[in-house]
């Protein structure tokens, strides 16, 4: 009976709102999860190709290392990033960190968990998205990492861990740093808070250098994690 409510909503939904591309402004797609999106701008999405295997670094062949993950390899086993960050999605990015578009999220979440389906052999046991300071989230009023991976937690039915890690302390911005300061700003920022085993995944909107996610993989292991990958929208 549900699943005839779920249908019957859709359908009075798309006749009464049709979807519109959050870029463009055409009629978005025929797929429900994808519906803010027309399909010419998927399309033109700056997708992945060549990538370091392990940090997912823009390179012209998937099969190679970059030569940092060679000489000084970044503590989570891998990155996994469907997106370069160029136009057009750092205007859908820009739009939901720093404008508060949640539904730029879901959009984005939804294309994340669609892609990670054909990539993905084995599934972690939990999701940790990257932890806003507490002055941070009360000040932004949402943690853009928490949520890109809500779709990618209900597509996969995972655990999604909200309060497994804590923010010791409020950071500046990484985007204002050098490599080096970015590394030195983030010593010691996390906390895990509980446990942990198996197969974890950290999930952020943008992976930049890596101090970052490289930071947090390091307490996920200290605290029993046996391996951590990391899943993000985009790669620099």
């Amino acid at each position: 009976m549900n699943k005839w409510i779920k249908y019957l909503h859709s359908g009075v939904e798309g006749l009464l709102l049709p979807p519109v591309c959050l870029l463009c402004g055409a009629p978005g797609s025929s797929e429900p999860r994808l519906r803010d999106l027309c399909p010419a701008c998927r399309q033109a999405l700056p997708w992945a190709a060549g990538q370091c295997a392990r940090c997912a670094l823009p390179l012209h062949t998937s099969a190679a290392l970059c030569g940092r993950c060679q000489t000084q390899p970044l503590a989570f086993e891998r990155c996994l990033a469907p997106f370069v960050y160029q136009a057009p999605l750092d205007h859908l990015l820009h739009g939901l960190k720093f404008h508060g578009r949640l539904a730029q999220a879901r959009l984005l979440g939804e294309v994340m968990a669609s892609w990670l389906g054909e990539v993905v052999d084995v599934l972690p046991e939990r999701l940790i998205p990257v932890p806003l300071h507490a002055s941070r989230l009360r000040q932004r009023g949402f943690n853009q990492a928490v949520e890109l991976a809500r779709p990618i937690a209900r597509r996969f039915g995972l655990s999604l861990e909200l309060d497994m890690v804590r923010r010791r302390r409020a950071t500046p911005p990484q985007s204002e740093l050098s490599r080096q300061e970015r590394q030195k700003n983030l010593k010691g920022a996390f906390e895990v808070l509980r446990p942990l085993a198996g197969r974890v995944v950290i999930v952020d909107d943008v992976m930049t250098t890596g101090s970052t996610a490289h930071e947090l993989a390091r307490s996920l292991l200290n605290a029993g994690a046996a391996q951590v990958e990391v899943w993000v929208c985009a790669r620099a």
